[in-house]
């Protein structure tokens, strides 16, 4: 019987843990990767990481890519800050490779 109220804690702190790392969106985006981490809200930067996973060509991966720095850009602007100029193209991986022969 006093097992009920440990496994009840250990479920709410298991949805507890699963809330927190959905707020700061899917493993693999963070702040060091993500151009603007730090301007955009939660919602945002899940949406970012599904949609740049969601990209069949580079062409269309680099076209948000680059509006997506734009509109960062712009919010750093407004807030008196700066982005890194090192951005990483989270593209390369949808870049076509010449055919072998």
């Amino acid at each position: 019987m006093k097992r009920q109220p440990a496994r009840c804690f250990l479920a709410l702190l298991a949805l507890l843990c699963i809330h927190a790392a959905q707020a700061r969106g899917p493993w693999r985006a963070h702040e060091g990767n993500t151009t603007g981490w730090d301007l955009m809200t939660p919602e945002e930067r899940i949406e970012h990481q599904a949609r740049i996973r969601g990209f069949k060509t580079y062409e269309s991966c680099q076209a948000y890519q680059l509006e997506h720095h734009r509109l960062m850009v712009a919010r750093a602007t407004e807030r008196g800050l700066n982005l890194p100029s090192n951005r990483r193209d989270f593209c390369e991986h949808l870049k076509e490779t010449a055919p072998r022969h």
